[in-house]
Formats: C-alpha cells, sequence, structure tokens
C-alpha cells in the first residue's frame, strides 16, 4: 500500500553543499523530517552540480520519512551564466545590462524543457526570452521562427 503523503516542501539549495543551516533545517525540522539524512543524500545526488543553485522538491510522509525530485537549475541563473552578469538589472525595461543569443536560448530551453508547463520547443524558447527581458537581457537577432 502506498504511503499518505503529509506534504512538500519546495527549496532552492546549492548542489553538493546542502547542510542543517538556513533555510534547509528550518523548513524540513518543523515537518519533521531526519535533516542530516536529507543532505547526506542530496549532496551525494547533487556532486556533479557542485556551486550551482538546484531547486529541490521533498515529498514528505506522515511516517516522517521523505523522497526528494531534483529539477533543472532556474531559467535566470542559466541565463546569467550564459550572459557572463552577477545579476540582472534594477530597471530592465530601461537599463539593459547583458546580452545573450538565440543558440543560447535554444539551449536553456532544451534543458529546462522537462521542467516547463510547454510541449514545444519554439514555447519554450519563448518563456526563457520572456524571463531574459524581465531580467534587462538583450537577445541578439531575430528569433528562429519569425524567419
Amino acid at each position: 500500500m502506498a504511503k499518505e503523503i503529509s506534504t512538500y516542501v519546495k527549496l532552492q539549495v546549492k548542489g553538493g553543499q546542502a547542510n542543517p543551516a538556513p533555510p534547509v533545517g528550518p523548513a524540513l525540522g518543523s515537518k519533521g523530517v531526519n535533516i542530516m539524512e536529507f543532505c547526506k543524500q542530496f549532496n551525494a545526488r547533487t556532486q556533479d552540480k557542485i556551486g550551482k543553485v538546484v531547486p529541490v522538491v521533498i515529498t514528505v510522509y506522515n511516517d516522517k520519512s521523505f523522497d526528494f525530485v531534483i529539477k533543472t537549475a532556474p531559467a535566470a541563473i542559466q541565463l546569467m551564466e550564459a550572459a557572463k552578469i552577477q545579476k540582472g538589472s534594477k530597471e530592465p525595461n530601461r537599463a539593459k545590462n547583458g546580452k545573450v543569443t538565440w543558440a543560447q536560448v535554444e539551449e536553456i530551453a532544451k534543458d529546462k524543457m522537462p521542467d516547463l508547463n510547454c510541449f514545444t520547443l519554439q514555447s519554450a524558447m519563448k518563456m526563457v526570452a520572456g524571463t531574459a527581458r524581465s531580467m534587462g537581457l538583450t537577445i541578439d537577432g531575430a528569433a528562429p521562427w519569425e524567419n
């Protein structure tokens, strides 16, 4: 028989660097989850992504056991790496602070495809392009579907 789900916890933690300090400790401690066990499992499964922000969805069951699913890095983080900037613009409609190409947008969209709620690569690219625009990034060239 399946376990009864108590709650879900969503966190963004740096890969391979989970520890009981905030935000992990308080979020899981209030649900009664063994924090150190989560940290050990998470760090073991994210050894290849050390230092990168990794979203994780933790399913907590009534018997205080848990499972977790690791998602792909947020589009904003990937865009900042592609544009080689530290953070987005304070006024994205006025001050542009970086550039990405449509090829980079397509690569990020392909990476994010399993976590996005879209079915085609074109719609995924439009979502990533919207994130880039709201960060103050400009996208070089014309969109591939406009040619």
